[in-house]
């Protein structure tokens, strides 16, 4: 893990894959998609890969729970209905596992009741599909954002 995470009691230790650097020669951002719609989490993963950003993708909270036990995200985003869990309480064992990820909720129009529900368990913020590509990679860089300051911060704490 990096040394700026803290190790929390009780998460399960995580293997920590790293994706190449990207052409400018830093890392690309490293993505878990948890979305039961196949096709659109495969078009979106090759979409956002021409952007830097590396998509790991699963497609049903069972496997998204796996996945982040396997690797070290750096942000998520995780539909709100799914068909063998529900969002709010898979997005509840990854603040478990992993407390400073940030998850990005998406949600079909009507919902937005529930992804308040879930900014309330800790989710970074919310977005309702269909979603404008350009929004959903801007979320992502904020996330990622937010997520480094929080790093920074722990680990000037830590000095």
């Amino acid at each position: 893990m990096p040394a700026s995470r803290k190790s929390h009691p009780g998460s399960p230790e995580k293997k920590v894959d790293r994706d190449p650097p990207s052409s400018h020669g830093e890392p690309g951002i490293r993505l878990l998609m948890v979305d039961d719609e196949k096709g659109f989490v495969q078009v979106l993963a090759k979409r956002l890969a021409k952007r830097d950003i590396h998509t790991t993708q699963a497609f049903s909270g069972t496997e998204g729970i796996q996945m982040l036990r396997r690797s070290d995200f750096d942000v998520a985003v995780l539909d709100l209905k799914l068909e063998d869990m529900d969002g709010i309480e898979i997005l509840k064992v990854f603040k478990k596992m992993d407390p400073d990820m940030p998850v990005i909720m998406l949600t079909g129009h009507g919902s937005e009741k529930a992804s308040i529900e879930g900014m309330r368990h800790g989710a970074f913020d919310y977005l309702t599909k269909p979603h404008d590509l350009a929004e959903l990679v801007e979320k992502i860089h904020e996330a990622v954002r937010s997520r480094k300051k929080t790093d920074d911060t722990d680990e000037t704490a830590s000095c």
